[in-house]
């Protein structure tokens, strides 16, 4: 038990630098759940819990940026909320055995998010310069957009941040402060009505959860700390090596 607890903070420790210089933690988080034996499911749902308190932090150090959007505020966190659980129920809906197929795809989908995510959001943002969003048609088209990138940040939350970052070009921003703020504002909210429902179905292993919520404060406040010796270049490329090499091992696991 010691040693799955040691194995799990480390874990979060890792996972709360990686958040915080670069993003990717669950990359790490998640497998060791799974490591120590944790099904699939829980595992997930387990995760969200843990990386919660890592979002409503950052939420409230952007708490100044995001109150400048006031006009907007109860369009992001409605919708946030109504997608986070739609796929918090999706999530405990799929069969076990789906979900574990389902895994290394997830994984590979968030990893070319993770890799991809920049020139994405760049491209987005060439294709979408001077465009403005009127009208109902608008504000339905960004509605439904919203929701699906939540539903995706309730069923499974690796990659969370990078589609959200995507969303927010296409909703318009461009202030990169604001941007952030927003990205931690639509995860707290996924993550929190994830995480209600999944209590609900007593689906959140708390111990375990909650010794890699406190790994993850904890590298969390070193990489903050330790973060003008942190070079971000260095902390993407483990991050891209370490999920490619854990997608490979769940193909592996799962298909082989």
């Amino acid at each position: 038990m010691l040693l799955e607890f040691a194995l799990l903070f480390a874990a979060g420790v890792v996972g709360g630098i990686m958040n915080s210089v670069a993003g990717g933690g669950s990359f790490i988080t998640f497998p060791a759940l799974m490591a120590v034996g944790v099904p699939p499911i829980i595992a997930n749902a387990t995760n969200t819990y843990a990386s919660c308190a890592g979002y409503i932090s950052g939420a409230i150090g952007f708490r100044e940026e995001i109150l400048k959007n006031k006009q907007e505020l109860m369009f992001t966190i409605s919708f946030s909320l109504i997608g986070g659980a739609i796929g918090a129920y999706l999530l405990l809906n799929t069969p076990e055995s789906v979900f574990l197929e389902a895994i290394p795809w997830l994984l590979l989908f968030a990893t070319v998010l993770f890799l991809t995510g920049s020139r994405m959001t760049h491209a987005i943002k060439s294709l979408t310069k001077g465009s403005k969003h009127a009208g109902i048609l608008g504000i339905i088209a960004l509605s439904l957009l919203l929701v699906g990138v939540s539903a995706y940040g309730g069923f499974f939350n690796a990659g969370l941040g990078v589609i959200v970052l995507s969303y927010l070009v296409v909703a318009g921003h461009q202030d990169i402060n604001l941007m952030n703020g927003l990205k931690l504002l639509v995860s707290t909210c996924v993550s929190l009505i994830a995480i209600v429902i999944f209590v609900a179905n007593g689906s959140i292993d708390w111990t375990k959860g909650s010794v890699v919520m406190a790994g993850t404060l904890v590298g969390g406040y070193l990489a903050a700390r330790v973060s003008r010796q942190l070079n971000p270049i260095h902390v993407k490329a483990f991050v891209a090596l370490s999920s490619t090499i854990i997608t490979i091992y769940f193909f592996i696991d799962v298909y082989a």
